[in-house]
């Protein structure tokens, strides 16, 4: 194979790894709707606690 040609195909790969780990990338920083579903669960969770939990009685 001439020297050229695997340059090329060097540089066509690089470019294909590039585009994937940028895709790869926004897609990590998407919030995923599971994440979002825990942390509304949680919140839930923590309010219906402090609801349940007897507050003491204040003296005047």
């Amino acid at each position: 194979m001439p020297p050229e040609s695997h340059l090329a195909t060097h540089h066509i790969r690089a470019a294909e790894l590039h585009a994937e780990a940028a895709e790869h990338r926004l897609a990590a920083e998407a919030v995923r709707p599971r994440d979002l579903r825990a942390r509304l669960g949680w919140t839930l969770v923590e309010m219906g606690l402090r609801l349940a939990t007897p507050r003491p009685a204040l003296n005047p």
